[in-house]
């Protein structure tokens, strides 16, 4: 056995969904960086994955921009089909693109509740849709879900996203099942409290690296730390391990609080400019 070559996913063609901010960019660059094909895909701003482009470029590997509305079910197929056409095929999916809104349950409205469900799961759905016959062509395929902790653990205002998260990690379990015998792995990652540029414009007084004192390692995770479990799901070291929701949070949910008060409503705004609130 090989150990350093199991490891490698140098020349594999990628497509990185919500590529262009936070956790998908630190994804799709560490692929950049491990010798990867990458396609970055973003919704909205084209700022940052323009900027994580010309970045990976001077890596030497192929890559592309490619903009798809994901509340859109056409336009998550034709992002499936324009990147398989410009890499030659695909070997990996992370499927990350996600949005989040804290509302209190009984404020959540049906548009809240019907976009974080398009963008969170049914998105993820028709994209691995669109892109598993090319897998299944090839004889082998990597589809690498991005969920969080939310899927296991409550927090107050969530109840929508909390939904979408755990609707993702049932979908890889029963998803691998399926596509294990075509020769395609399926399996999540289930993020915890990972520090991210969006932080500062939706929480009031946001000190980086704050409330680090309640989880146990002692300090936020990084992109990097979720971006280097994916490279290691898409590499053949992981060959035997499919369907499951991996847990990178620096052990938050396996600590049992009894200090936080659940009962005073967020400051924050979550989802804000994403979701109509």
């Amino acid at each position: 056995m090989n150990i350093q070559k199991n490891f490698s996913v140098q020349g594999k063609r990628v497509l990185v969904t919500g590529a262009g901010t936070g956790i998908g960019r630190g994804i799709a660059l560490a692929f950049a960086e491990a010798g990867a094909h990458v396609v970055f895909h973003y919704s909205h701003s084209a700022k940052g994955a323009v900027e994580a482009e010309a970045k990976a470029k001077e890596m030497g590997i192929r890559t592309k921009i490619m903009q798809a509305d994901f509340t859109d079910i056409e336009s998550v197929r034709s992002l499936g089909r324009q990147a398989i056409d410009f890499l030659g095929g695909i070997d990996v999916l992370v499927n990350n693109s996600g949005i989040t809104l804290n509302m209190p349950f009984l404020d959540v409205t049906s548009e809240q509740y019907e976009t974080l469900f398009a963008v969170n799961i049914r998105a993820l759905f028709f994209l691995t849709q669109t892109v598993v016959p090319t897998m299944i062509k090839q004889g082998n395929g990597c589809i690498i879900n991005i969920s969080s902790v939310h899927a296991f653990a409550g927090m107050r205002e969530h109840s929508v996203y909390a939904a979408t998260k755990g609707a993702i990690s049932s979908f890889t379990r029963q998803l691998s099942i399926e596509l294990a015998p075509r020769g395609i792995q399926v399996n999540a990652i289930a993020a915890g409290s990972i520090e991210v540029e969006n932080h500062p414009k939706v929480i009031p007084e946001y000190i980086p690296g704050g409330r680090s004192k309640r989880i146990p390692i002692g300090f936020k995770g990084e992109p990097y730390d979720i971006a280097s479990l994916a490279i290691f799901l898409a590499s053949e070291s992981s060959r035997y391990i499919i369907g499951q929701t991996i847990v990178v949070d620096g052990g938050l949910i396996g600590y049992l609080p009894m200090t936080d008060d659940f009962t005073t409503p967020l400051s924050s705004t979550f989802g804000k400019g994403y979701v109509n609130r």
